[in-house]
């Protein structure tokens, strides 16, 4: 009898026609240079001694939930913790969205994980192509709205990394007004917070913000986010969490993080990365196979190359891993480059040099 059992034959048709996100991991290579994942290159020293495994978590933890309010400077009620941002894409279209019947929209070319989620919930993905020069095109997201429940916009966006234009934000949240959320995913913010628009909650009650501790706070394997939201959309998606979302070391270390001197340590590293962004950027765009290094608030850059695909495998293959943005809209023989030690980016220029 097991031998014949088909586990496809049980699965939802839209699961069969799925095609999963292709995380840096799930790529592989066997590299020593990873810049493909936009993580931090060096690992933070935090510690763990809680002897009280044997009881479950908070669903909320409190000291979490009170560190990143005083950290966003919004209120406890408006915070939602959880495994990771990508939790929170999944969460809102679990609570907002009826498959079938409502849609979810993003503006490719952008993080993979908005269409995968809708996707796997069966619901409807509206692809509103961002502008030539990555704006939004705000003319087609108006024409684009009906039965739309959510919209997710990337600022800073990944793999661009251009910050979205505030009066572009706006005119969504404006058009949007008492039929959609507009989910802004600022996991890139430490690097430029004075364009984060936390501060826009009060004015605009369908807005949420997506947060992480994956980049500038080092903890890429925590999995640890946020949802920033109006107490009433928290308390949607308090319905639907899972009732553990967070470990009770991954909860230790997250409140950790987000103390006084956790917050210091994340602001030197920003300042560091910045600093080694800025320099590989020079370095790179004084080369004869680079188009265009792209402008970026992040902790990577997005480099058009005459020939990406050659640059990959010629990097791949000397164990220095990038991430091939090829197959998104719009970006042709462009790779995105996470920001490494100074060490790591000079391996990076030395190699595409060699290939000139």
């Amino acid at each position: 009898m097991s031998q014949n059992f088909n586990a496809a034959n049980l699965a939802r048709e839209n699961v069969k026609e799925m095609t999963p996100y292709l995380s840096a991991r799930r790529l592989g290579g066997k590299g020593d240079v990873w810049l493909n994942a936009n993580e931090y290159p060096i690992a933070p020293e935090y510690q763990f001694n809680q002897q009280n495994l044997n009881r479950y978590p908070e669903c909320q933890p409190v000291d979490v939930i009170l560190n990143y309010a005083a950290y966003a400077d919004v209120a406890p009620e408006q915070v939602l913790v959880c495994r990771g941002a990508d939790e929170a894409i999944e969460l809102l279209i679990r609570t907002f969205c009826e498959p079938g019947k409502d849609a979810v929209m993003f503006c490719p070319p952008t993080y993979g994980m908005y269409s995968v989620s809708a996707e796997a919930f069966g619901v409807e993905q509206k692809k509103i192509a961002t502008l030539p020069n990555w704006s939004l095109n705000v003319d087609a997201i108006r024409e684009n709205l009906t039965n739309t429940k959510l919209v997710y916009i990337c600022s800073p966006n990944n793999p661009t990394g251009n910050i979205i234009d505030n009066q572009e934000l706006v005119d969504v949240l404006e058009l949007t007004a008492g039929r959609a959320l507009v989910v802004v995913d600022e996991a890139y913010i430490e690097f430029c917070p004075q364009y984060s628009v936390t501060s826009w909650l009060e004015k605009y009650p369908n807005l949420v913000i997506l947060r992480t501790l994956s980049k500038a706070f080092a903890l890429a394997g925590l999995r640890c986010g946020f949802a920033i939201a109006s107490a009433e959309i928290i308390e949607m998606l308090l319905k639907v969490i899972a009732p553990y979302p967070l470990s009770t070391p991954v909860a230790m270390i997250a409140a950790q993080a987000l103390n006084k001197e956790g917050i210091a340590e994340m602001q030197r590293r920003v300042a560091m990365v910045t600093e080694n962004r800025i320099a590989l950027s020079e370095a790179l765009k004084d080369f004869s196979i680079v188009e265009k290094v792209y402008p970026s608030e992040t902790n990577y850059i997005l480099v058009h190359f005459t020939d990406g695909n050659k640059v990959f495998k010629a990097l791949w293959d000397q164990g220095i891993i990038l991430r091939d943005q090829g197959k998104q809209p719009g970006l042709t023989n462009c790779l995105r480059i996470t920001i490494g030690t100074e060490t790591e980016n000079t391996r990076v220029i030395e190699a595409i040099a060699a290939l000139c």
